[in-house]
């Protein structure tokens, strides 16, 4: 199967293609948060309302789905997005930025410490509450919008930051998506269930027997998206699956010069979402959820959901990715990246408590009652605005730092 004839990255894969993307699709992912928080706060608030909650039915012959435009969005839209999570997790862990344990030791320890230190404050803030279904939601980091932000400092940082920070977020996914499938689940239905797990063995067997062929898996995906949906497992789940399922390495090939990248179709899948996920996907899911009505709305920002997700966030993220990091490092199983300091490793951790995306998802999981998620998001918002400044403040002054040391040096040697 021929996948494309332009070469693709080398050995770093997607996570090379996420560091050196612009920060533009970081900046587009804002600009519809932004555009949607305005929508929802003019005087045309209703037509937000009624647009998102449109009906849309997609039918062949007696059966058919039939759900709101926000519903289709997040429960379909978004299973692109872990589609393509799944497949940098699933890439990143056979041959990349966690394929040993030396290379997946400071990025794994930095993300169980970004998950575990926000949780246990938001508990903390929330423990006999009624927002104590939102534990989860100060544990996600959102990996485009960190490396958006991240990109806007430009040459001002080390690219090993950037390859920490992507390596980070996408073992900190791993963790939000085995929290969405273990906790965030509905009742179950034992026979939609029965064949999501058939059509997943299908997958499996066709990845064993090495069947090259992606419209047969996307066929396949779409069946156990359905499946998935109706067994009251959260529908996204499938698009990881299915991304567990696409070989990664295709067909040998005696081409000159071509490199396993230019045959595989892992790959060729990955490639082809990243634009569709940057530019459509995570900017209509911005667009449709961060509408958060404040005008004449009873949202107090000191409530202990918005408050425990601040906190968690905030807080959570800059003790927990640092401390664990220093743990991994002080223990020897890993080493800081190269040209970094602490400060830079404080100001990563700061960026990591850009919550957006996965956290608005994970919320909308968590709360059933309106007033109790536009608390959660107008929280997640504030946090990820807050940790997002405050982690370019940290990083500028660490390459500041890292200047200063420079310039003595080359003052010693002159």
């Amino acid at each position: 199967m021929k996948t494309r004839s332009a070469p693709l990255p080398g050995p770093l894969g997607g996570l090379k293609e996420l560091i050196e993307r612009p920060a533009a699709p970081g900046l587009a992912l804002m600009a519809a948060a932004a555009f949607a928080f305005a929508w929802a706060n003019s005087p045309w608030a209703a037509s937000y309302t009624t647009l998102l909650q449109t009906p849309v039915a997609v039918s062949i012959g007696e059966a058919g789905l039939h759900k709101p435009l926000l519903l289709w969005i997040n429960d379909g839209l978004m299973a692109l997005f872990f589609l393509l999570v799944g497949l940098e997790v699933k890439r990143e862990i056979v041959q990349g930025e966690l394929s040993t344990v030396r290379k997946a030791a400071l990025p794994v320890a930095a993300a169980v410490g970004g998950m575990i230190a926000p949780a246990l404050l938001y508990v903390a803030l929330n423990q006999g509450g009624i927002g104590m279904d939102g534990w989860a939601i100060p544990m996600a980091t959102d990996i485009a919008f960190a490396l958006g932000v991240l990109a806007l400092l430009g040459d001002r940082v080390p690219v090993s930051l950037k390859v920490f920070l992507a390596a980070f977020a996408v073992a900190d996914d791993i963790g939000a998506v085995t929290v969405i499938a273990l906790f965030y689940t509905a009742k179950l239905s034992v026979v939609a269930l029965a064949v999501a797990g058939g059509i997943a063995l299908l997958l499996l067997a066709l990845n064993r027997l090495r069947v090259d062929n992606l419209g047969l898996y996307l066929l396949l995906g779409a069946a156990l998206w359905v499946a998935v949906l109706k067994s009251g497992v959260h529908a996204t789940i499938a698009g990881v699956i299915l991304a567990m399922a696409i070989p990664l390495r295709g067909p040998a090939t005696a081409d000159a010069g071509a490199t396993d990248d230019d045959h595989s179709p892992l790959v060729h899948l990955e490639h082809t979402l990243h634009p569709w996920v940057s530019w459509l996907v995570l900017p209509v899911f911005a667009l449709a959820n961060a509408g958060v009505a404040v005008v004449g709305a009873d949202i107090d920002p000191l409530h202990p959901v918005a408050l425990g997700i601040t906190v968690g966030l905030v807080v959570g993220k800059l003790v927990g990715i640092p401390a664990m990091s220093f743990v991994a490092v002080r223990l020897g199983l890993a080493e800081l990246p190269a040209g970094a300091t602490w400060l830079h490793v404080v100001g990563i951790g700061l960026l990591g408590g850009i919550g957006f995306t996965m956290s608005i998802f994970i919320a909308g999981l968590a709360f059933a009652d309106p007033a109790l998620l536009d608390t959660a998001k107008l929280g997640i918002m504030s946090a990820s605005l807050l940790a997002g400044t405050l982690g370019i403040g940290v990083l500028l002054l660490a390459g500041r730092g890292r200047e200063t040391r420079a310039e003595d040096l080359d003052a010693q040697a002159a």
